[in-house]
C-alpha cells in the first residue's frame, strides 16, 4: 500500500458515491449509461471472486464488498427502481463489440490458465473499455450533466492514480504487472479528451457539451 493506491481507491469510491447520490436525489437515471454500469458490475464480480478463497486484509475485503454493493445498487436503480427515467434510446452501444474481444484476449494473454486467473484477467481487460458506452452516450446526446462529469472525472483520476501506484511499486518493490499496467494506460487514454473538457469547461461553471455526431 502507498499513498497513490489509497487515493486511487478513495477516488474510485467517491465516483461511485457521486453517481448513486445523483440518481437518488434526482430520482432519475437520465444521462447515465446502464450498459457501462452493467460492465462495471461484471468487472467487480469476476475480479473479486477471491473473496471466497483469499484474505489479504480488512481494508481489502471491505473495499471489495463496498464496490460490489455500489455497483449492483446502481444497476438496480437504473433497471429497476428508476427504470422509467432511463434513456434507453441513447444507450445503444453494442456490448458484444467489447465482450467478444475481451473474452478472447483473456484466454490468449494471462498469467496462468486457471478459471480464477482467466476471470481476473478478463476483469482487467474489461475495465479498460467499460466506460466506452457512457462516453458514446455523451457523444450521442451532445452533453452531460455536471454531476455525471464529476463522476467521470473521479473515475479517470482513479486510473491515473493507479498508474502512479504501479510506478511507485516498481521503484520500491521491483513489482511490475504488465497486464494491469497496459490496460490501465489504455483506459486512461480514453479519459484524456474528457479531462481537457472538464478543466476548460466544467470547472469554469460551463456545461460540458460535445459536437453532435453526423
Amino acid at each position: 500500500m502507498n499513498v497513490f493506491r489509497i487515493l486511487g481507491d478513495l477516488s474510485h469510491l467517491l465516483a461511485m458515491i457521486l453517481l448513486l447520490g445523483k440518481i437518488w436525489r434526482s430520482k432519475s437515471c437520465a444521462g447515465i449509461s446502464g450498459k457501462s454500469q452493467i460492465l462495471f458490475a461484471l468487472v467487480f464480480t469476476t475480479r473479486y471472486l477471491d473473496l471466497l478463497t483469499n484474505f489479504i486484509s480488512i481494508y481489502n475485503t471491505v473495499m471489495k464488498v463496498v464496490f460490489l454493493l455500489c455497483a449492483y445498487t446502481t444497476v438496480y436503480m437504473i433497471y429497476g427502481k428508476f427504470r422509467k427515467t432511463f434513456d434507453i434510446e441513447n444507450d445503444t452501444f453494442r456490448l458484444e463489440f467489447l465482450l467478444v474481444p475481451v473474452i478472447g484476449l483473456s484466454f490468449l494473454e494471462n498469467y496462468s490458465f486457471t478459471p480464477l486467473e482467466i476471470l481476473w484477467t478478463f476483469s482487467i481487460y474489461l475495465e479498460s473499455v467499460a466506460i466506452l458506452p457512457q462516453l458514446f452516450m455523451i457523444s450521442k446526446t451532445g452533453e452531460a450533466e455536471t454531476i455525471t462529469t464529476h463522476y467521470l472525472f473521479f473515475l479517470g483520476l482513479y486510473r491515473a492514480l493507479y498508474l502512479a501506484n504501479w510506478i511507485r511499486r516498481y521503484q520500491t518493490e521491483n513489482f511490475y504487472d504488465q497486464i494491469a499496467v497496459v490496460s490501465g494506460v489504455v483506459q486512461t487514454i480514453f479519459y484524456c479528451d474528457f479531462f481537457y473538457l472538464y478543466v476548460t469547461k466544467v470547472l469554469k461553471g460551463k456545461k460540458l457539451s460535445l459536437p453532435m455526431p453526423i
